[in-house]
């Protein structure tokens, strides 16, 4: 099976392809098909634009085409940056300066109220219209301040209470078992053998 990744970010290729890497799945990036488009991500949810980014690139490519959409959702800021993650502050302001932000604005703030999430949407589109999403969470406080350099975005700033690290601390492994990336691309795996199997 031969799967378009609607994305450039290297980051993103790499995780999904360690995640899918004992499925019999191709997975190419836009890059690698010749493709080099910019979409208007303009859904209210994760799942909206993960199916918009797909939707495109499959019309495109006519290939079985995944996308994903991601943010950080934090709840004293009535889950901001939310869908609005990547161009919070501006698509081209650095993230150790989104993350300081972010930390400023919960001054004062203690305790379950610095509660905050990781979101992921999968979506993978086929060219018979058929289409699938799957979500997938990951949970925890944003830390008082950034810690690691493991991760990339917003990782350094959303702690794990469970492991006492930042997303940003964990290794590629740890990260892979337990990150809303995932968790929803271990459900879009179920999924797609299931059809296989078909």
């Amino acid at each position: 099976m031969k799967i378009i990744l609607a994305s450039n970010n290297k980051n993103k290729i790499r995780e999904v392809k360690e995640i899918l890497d004992d499925i019999n799945v191709d997975i190419l990036s836009m890059k690698e098909v010749g493709i080099d488009i910019d979409i208007e991500e303009n859904g209210s949810t994760f799942e909206e634009n993960a199916l918009i980014k797909a939707r495109e690139v499959m019309k495109l490519t006519k290939c079985i085409t995944m996308a994903d959409d991601s943010g950080l959702e934090i709840d004293y800021l009535h889950k901001e940056p939310g869908v609005y993650s990547a161009r919070f502050m501006g698509h081209d302001t650095p993230y150790d300066i989104k993350n300081k932000a972010l930390i400023d604005r919960l001054q004062g703030v203690e305790g379950k109220d610095r509660g905050a999430r990781f979101v992921a949407a999968i979506a993978v589109v086929f060219p018979d219209g058929k289409e699938i999403v799957t979500r997938g969470t990951m949970e925890g406080t944003i830390a008082y301040k950034p810690c690691g350099t493991n991760g990339f975005g917003y990782d350094p700033i959303l702690f794990l209470p469970e492991y006492n690290k930042c997303s940003a601390e964990l290794s590629s492994d740890e990260k892979n078992k337990i990150s809303h990336r995932g968790k929803a691309l271990r459900a879009m795996k179920s999924r797609l053998l299931m059809i296989e199997e078909k």
